[in-house]
């Protein structure tokens, strides 16, 4: 396989080339493969036909997330910017990592190589919780590849943590993960755990479309038939449980204050896993930043207010090419 993008047409869901994952349904966006190094990664996003000329983009998905996390924001985006979402190593479509490296800084390697073997960059970077940290390493180790970055609840070193944010870094525990995977299988346990799921990221799950609900339960049971898929969940937890500890020129927060480029902050007041008490310290360590506040929403404001969202970033977007 090469480093050009490649179609994948004719794929069937979990039946992917090379024994890796397959291709997204078909729907509004067209879903390609790149292969960088160390791993294969599936990116979603438009023709490239029908935004020629437009300013880059990319979207980095958080925790358990994927690509299709962000479809909405860029759908309200068409037409701004040329938009595309990555899938991280083993979250999505994506294959897991060769080497296993589900660290941030794994995570790093592989959104730099699909920006180098693109030719994308720079790009205006948008990352939401592990993206969020993702896009902030990424943008203070290759400025060179990044114009602006969008953070989106981003997952900093935030102590004493949530208590509701506990049980992500329980994953992290020796142990615990063998006894999630307990979970039945059954129809009904499979709608009550995305319930779960979905009544952690959102500010109001209740206002949840019912069809985008059903989509939530089949791609978590999918995600749940995955051999690799809490592996993944779990190494990448250990990875923003590691990133948190470290120190000196690597520690999160030392790297925000290196980031030269404009940023834009969204948290969510009714966010149960980042506090926004981070958003001063944020503020304070970003050089050019902006912050948005959005009192109803939740972990994941590009899914829940999307419209909002776009806005200030398209009011952002302008300053940033003024």
């Amino acid at each position: 396989m090469s480093t050009e993008q490649q179609e994948r047409a004719g794929a069937e869901p979990g039946e992917g080339a090379d024994g890796g994952p397959g291709e997204r349904p078909a729907g509004l966006w067209e879903t390609r493969v790149v292969e960088v190094p160390g791993a294969v990664l599936s990116v979603t996003g438009p023709t490239a036909d029908a935004v020629a000329g437009l300013p880059e983009a990319l979207f980095v998905h958080g925790l358990g997330g994927s690509a299709d996390n962000w479809t909405e924001l860029m759908a309200d985006l068409d037409g701004v910017v040329r938009g595309e979402a990555i899938d991280l190593p083993g979250f999505g479509w994506s294959a897991p990592p060769l080497d296993g490296n589900l660290s941030v800084s794994g995570h790093v390697r592989a959104v730099i190589g699909y920006l180098e073997a693109t030719g994308r960059g720079p790009v205006h970077l948008f990352g939401n919780s592990l993206g969020g940290a993702v896009s902030v390493r990424l943008a203070a180790l290759r400025p060179d590849l990044v114009r602006s970055l969008t953070l989106i609840s981003p997952a900093l070193p935030e102590l004493p943590p949530q208590r509701s944010a506990l049980p992500t870094g329980l994953l992290a525990v020796p142990g615990v993960p063998r006894l999630l995977a307990r979970i039945p299988s059954d129809g009904r346990s499979v709608e009550q755990a995305t319930d779960g799921l979905l009544d952690l990221v959102y500010g109001n799950a209740r206002a949840i479309p019912a069809e985008k609900r059903e989509l939530a339960v089949a791609e978590y049971r999918r995600r749940i038939g995955l051999p690799y898929a809490m592996q993944v969940l779990v190494g990448s937890a250990r990875g923003i449980v590691s990133a948190y500890t470290e120190r000196g020129d690597q520690a999160l927060w030392r790297q925000a204050e290196r980031v030269e480029v404009p940023v834009l902050l969204v948290y969510g007041l009714r966010d149960k896993l980042v506090s926004y008490r981070s958003a001063a310290r944020a503020c304070a360590a970003f050089k050019d930043a902006r912050l948005l506040v959005l009192p109803e929403s939740g972990h994941v404001a590009m899914m829940e207010h999307p419209a909002q969202v776009g806005r200030s970033v398209r009011e952002f977007l302008r300053e940033v090419g003024d």
